[in-house]
């Protein structure tokens, strides 16, 4: 039995022991294969499909062990050892460590390390967008193109995301973060050597590779919030993950309207501009080395039994288009992606158009623009640490989801009809209470996605409704950017609002099949003997592992 200290994290990567149990024929001498009393401390117990031959581990009913074998364990094997059938693939040492359920202390510097260098990322994605007409002055070009330096983030995203959920799965949550954190670094001091009028597609080179980094960033939250938290835990730990995202775009609409003032002279503005280049590539340099040194790959021991079974049910041959393939049959999974796509398809291009909305109606007002957006985004935190703390007390996600998006849908209606009121004070309120269901709605569908997907990679899933929101995020800023040039923003809203409506309809169709926390459910708690009952700290448990080749 594995008995460590919570103050213990061990590598996971050592090699896994031979089998602790040996066949003996010589012993076969009943119709039914017997443990040998000579080792084990436990009664005699039957090798019957159905029977225990510990309290800590269960032998699953389709495995069956041949009548005329019995089993003998050798003298070095633990009593709690798992005999495995041939044909199954999992380690002794596996099996052993992942019936130990223990949430590591770790987990929340994990998680805040991934949070900051997502919160520098989504930084570099929003720099330009908030002060749109001070770049298109400084680089001389139009507004459109300004655009395409934060629709380049959604472009990029779309072709990519397969390659880099394959490299998840087949190198792991450290090497992803790594590489993330690395391109984020590289983009942001590439920019510094656009600091002249004429060097715009320096700039641009700058943001795309910024734009692969984000690859590697938005489909992890819900995976390392399943890698590393308990099942009371993971919603908060998403809702955390996907923060810094969020707290990234409200620094991105803040801070460079104070650092680049709206000034014509293009030398003191491009000191401005270096100044605001040289931060964010400093703090992406340093985000890299503490990536490089307190990023893990996973815990010792699985947080929840659903991790747990997931990690039984892993296989190395498993087919990756073949999990693509049962996604994309899961018809709620389908309905999510959409519905998600179009939410977050309209925060985005709501966030790229929000400073040209708000000049239109306000002349000079780029600094409040920028705290427009701001308010916007620090309301979505709330509303996105809310939403994830009520989804772990009540697991409620098909209703608070609908909710979400149904007040989502309320909130855009009311910002459209108030922005032309010329009151800068009612915007404020109106875009803060859109933001507060618009923003606090992307964790939300992270979350059901994975309780609709289980047992398939959070990262795939996650990945999927990036893609979603991407398509619809390039598609909404293009027409709503034409729609405010020719009939004005009132109209571009309108337009978001039919598609959130749409989604809010949508929503209500799908089907709440919580497959994840049935699995949390349906493993059976195991009682510890008094004696092993030295395990430090009460988030300890132990539950047998279940060999199964479907969930």
């Amino acid at each position: 039995m594995v008995n460590e200290s919570l103050n213990q994290e061990e590598s996971n990567d050592r090699p896994a022991p031979e089998s602790e149990f040996q066949m003996d024929t010589s012993y076969s001498t009943q119709p039914s294969g017997s443990i040998h009393p000579s080792v084990s401390g436990h009664p005699s117990v039957s090798g019957h499909p159905s029977v225990s031959g510990h309290p800590s581990v269960s032998i699953h009913p389709s495995v069956s062990i041949d009548p005329s074998v019995s089993v003998r364990p050798s003298s070095s094997a633990h009593p709690s050892t798992l005999a495995q059938p041939s044909g199954l693939t999992h380690h002794s040492s596996l099996v052993r460590e992942d019936s130990v359920i223990k949430v590591s202390k770790r987990r929340w510097v994990v998680v805040m390390v991934f949070s900051c260098y997502s919160l520098c990322n989504a930084f570099q994605w929003i720099q330009y967008g908030s002060i749109n007409n001070i770049f298109m002055n400084f680089y001389g070009v139009s507004a459109f193109a300004i655009d395409w330096l934060s629709m380049c983030y959604m472009l990029t995203y779309i072709p990519l995301l397969l390659p880099v959920a394959w490299m998840l799965e087949k190198f792991g949550l450290r090497t992803i973060a790594i590489t993330g954190s690395a391109l984020n670094c590289l983009g942001a001091w590439v920019k510094l050597g656009s600091l002249e009028p004429h060097l715009f597609p320096v700039t641009m080179v700058g943001q795309v590779i910024c734009s692969v980094a984000q690859v590697f960033i938005l489909g992890m939250p819900s995976r390392i919030a399943s890698v590393w938290f308990g099942a009371d835990e993971v919603s908060t730990a998403c809702s955390v993950a996907v923060f810094g995202n969020q707290l990234g775009i409200a620094i991105g609409f803040l801070v460079p309207p104070v650092l680049v003032p709206n000034i014509k002279d293009p030398e003191k503005l491009a000191y401005h501009i270096s100044i605001m280049f040289y931060i964010i590539g400093g703090v992406a340099t340093l985000l890299f080395i503490l990536v490089i040194i307190v990023f893990k790959e996973k815990p010792k021991h699985p947080p929840s039994r659903a991790q747990s079974l997931s990690y039984a049910l892993a296989t190395p041959d498993a087919s990756y288009l073949s999990s693509i393939v049962r996604l994309f049959k899961n018809l709620n999974f389908v309905l999510l992606v959409i519905t998600y796509g179009l939410n977050a398809g309209a925060f985005y291009a709501l966030s790229t158009l929000l400073n040209r909305m708000v000049i239109l109606h306000f002349p000079g007002e780029e600094v409040n623009a920028g705290r427009i957006g701001l308010t916007i985004v620090i309301a979505g935190m709330f509303g996105a640490m809310i939403s994830g703390i009520w989804l772990d007390k009540s697991k409620t996600y098909k209703e608070t989801t609908l909710v979400v998006y149904i007040m989502t849908l309320v909130g855009m209606v009311v910002y459209t009809f108030t922005l032309n009121l010329n009151h800068l004070w009612v915007v404020f309120i109106t875009a803060g209470t859109l933001g507060f269901f618009m923003t606090g709605y992307l964790p939300l569908g992270f979350e059901f996605a994975v309780e609709l997907t289980y047992p398939e990679s959070e990262g795939m899933s996650s990945g999927l409704l990036n893609v979603s929101a991407q398509v619809f995020g390039i598609i909404f800023t293009i027409s709503q950017g034409q729609i405010i040039d020719n009939h004005g923003t009132m109209f571009g809203n309108i337009f978001l609002c039919v598609f959130l409506a749409l989604g809010s309809a949508l929503t209500a169709f799908i089907k709440s099949d919580l497959r994840r926390q049935k699995a949390n459910k349906d493993a059976p708690e195991t009682k510890v003997q008094e004696e092993e009952e030295e395990e430090e700290g009460s988030n300890t448990s132990k539950v047998p592992v279940v060999l199964e080749a479907h969930l």
